[in-house]
């Protein structure tokens, strides 16, 4: 049989939604790849480089984001049975969290309320826009969530979601850095701790770069961090006067 030629192998398969599905998969594999040639850095989290690839791809190819989701629609379905997943190793620990569900509660709160604060008073004090920081505001959960409240608020659901891998990646850089410098060694405290601030990223460092009871408290901050931003943010910016 002829070898088709590499022109008429790319008008097949970019007339197939699965083109940008394998895209997606290779640029992953690539980025992970590369991060592990780099000590496994965060600062370089293997999904931001993703996206970064994966967006010079499709300027590249002049590829409109509709078309290109509807091969990476696959990959989205799964976000929501991988979230629910996050239950399994939770379960294990359940005891546990019972005993310190007040203490879970204050610490989610306290987070959420030093997340918001800070981030909406800087911002504010280096005079961004009210766009700008009704985005910043829900920059601590995970990306669905946040580009939910941001358009709610008044923000801006695509920044909102950039601005999530962003601090997503510093959470996990800086978190191990200051565990040691605050001696806090308890996994469970580590895990949750980088679920709150770090989201979906610092669940994914907590699981896989200190152990199981750490990763199942990440995602137990990571789920009761997004509930309960849902309810405090809106009463929080109304006090900044926004």
């Amino acid at each position: 049989m002829p070898v088709p030629a590499l022109d008429q192998l790319w008008v097949y398969l970019s007339a197939s939604p699965l083109l940008h599905l394998l895209v997606t998969f290779v640029a992953f594999m690539g980025a992970s790849y590369f991060n592990r040639l780099l000590g496994g850095t965060p600062l370089l989290h293997p999904v931001v480089l993703t996206v970064a690839l994966i967006i010079g791809f499709l300027t590249l190819t002049d590829t409109d984001y509709a078309t290109y989701f509807e091969g990476a629609q696959f990959i989205h379905f799964l976000l929501g049975p991988a979230t629910v997943a996050l239950a399994i190793p939770l379960y294990d620990y359940r005891e546990r969290v019972w005993r310190m569900l007040v203490p879970i509660l204050l610490s989610c709160v306290a987070g959420i309320v030093t997340s918001v604060t800070s981030a909406v008073g800087v911002a504010m004090l280096m005079g961004a826009s009210r766009e700008t920081v009704l985005t910043l505001a829900p920059k601590s959960v995970t990306s669905p969530i946040a580009m939910g409240i941001a358009e709610k608020l008044g923000g801006i659901p695509s920044l909102a979601a950039g601005l999530v891998l962003i601090t997503g990646s510093i959470g996990c850089a800086l978190g191990p850095v200051i565990f040691r410098l605050v001696r806090v060694r308890d996994p469970s405290v580590q895990g949750f701790t980088m679920g709150v601030a770090a989201h979906g990223f610092g669940t994914a460092y907590s699981f896989s770069s200190i152990g199981a009871v750490a990763g199942a408290f990440a995602g137990l901050a990571m789920g009761l961090t997004g509930l309960l931003t849902a309810f405090i943010l809106p009463p929080l910016v109304h006090l900044f006067g926004l």
